[in-house]
């Protein structure tokens, strides 16, 4: 009876042990995800803060915008500058321009991205890893170290100050990553789902278009998105190419945006910066419950 009463406090203990460590671990891991929260958030903070000043600041009236007690949040809203930015010359101009360009290169660049990318990765021919090579040392070139040589090239057969020769440059600088990218979705599609839709007496035509394109449609969409952003916001090129205010586009023309004391006018500029940034937001919640959908809805699809 001794022994007995005697061993169970020695179980008890043996017990209490490895429970009291499960909590010591699972308090540890809580600690763990609690600072990494924190950190994510003081990168979202730092992320987003531009982007919320220039908001607060396009509503501000330029009284707030020039006080030299800042405030956070527009005490008297106005809508002012919205309607000075698009009052301005060559605004709707650049706008279309702009949408032509972007809209040009993303047609373009998915087509002839994802065709390279299908032959890259689904036959093998003398080059095939060379050509590989070559994407990746373009993507490494720096692009301001192409201003020129491209601008002589374009000055050549007159495309400068043309929005034709800004979209084949735009092409040359986006056509890499897409290429790359995409040819990292298709290879991990299974060669086995192709096989099989040919056995049912599906053509190679019928299963490139009924598995392989359903299939790497996240990766299209995830790419176009990328493409879109980059031709929209890119200044470097279209500044060079495009002397003529008529045909430049929109990146250019917030760049000449002053006052008339050669002053810059902040809440104007925040105000066409904002509107530069809607049809960035637009394309990306049209697209972006695409981008969600994973290979296996492809499949599930076909």
């Amino acid at each position: 009876m001794t022994s007995v009463t005697e061993a169970m406090p020695s179980r008890a203990k043996s017990v209490a042990a490895p429970r009291a460590a499960t909590i010591r671990r699972a308090r540890r891991r809580r600690l763990r995800r609690a600072a990494w929260n924190v950190v994510g958030l003081a990168v979202v903070v730092v992320l987003a803060f531009p982007v919320f000043w220039m908001i607060s600041t396009a509503f501000k009236p330029d009284t707030e915008i020039y006080s030299l007690s800042p405030t956070w949040f527009p005490t008297s809203p106005t809508l002012q500058h919205f309607r000075d930015a698009m009052a301005r010359p060559y605004f709707w101009d650049t706008v279309k321009n702009s949408l032509i360009v972007v809209g040009a290169v993303v047609a373009l660049s998915m087509v002839v991205a994802f065709l390279a990318a299908v032959a890259l990765a689904k036959y093998r021919f003398t080059g095939n890893k060379l050509f590989v090579v070559l994407v990746i040392g373009i993507l490494m070139l720096p692009q301001a170290g192409l201003v020129i040589p491209l601008y002589v090239v374009l000055a050549k057969y007159h495309l400068t100050n043309h929005l034709l020769g800004l979209v084949f440059t735009h092409l040359l600088i986006l056509l890499p990553f897409a290429v790359w990218t995409l040819r990292g979705f298709i290879m991990g599609i299974p060669k086995e789902l192709e096989e099989a839709a040919m056995v049912d007496g599906s053509s190679r035509l019928g299963a490139f278009t009924r598995i392989l394109l359903p299939l790497v449609a996240p990766g299209l969409v995830a790419t176009s998105v990328f493409v879109f952003i980059t031709s929209w916001n890119e200044y470097i090129f279209a500044n060079v190419i495009l002397t003529d205010q008529a045909n430049q586009t929109l990146t250019v023309w917030l760049s000449y945006f002053y006052g008339t004391s050669r002053a810059t006018d902040w809440g104007g500029l925040m105000a066409a910066s904002t509107l530069t940034a809607i049809p960035v937001v637009i394309f990306f919640l049209l697209v972006q419950r695409k981008i969600a959908f994973g290979l296996t809805a492809g499949a599930v699809k076909a």
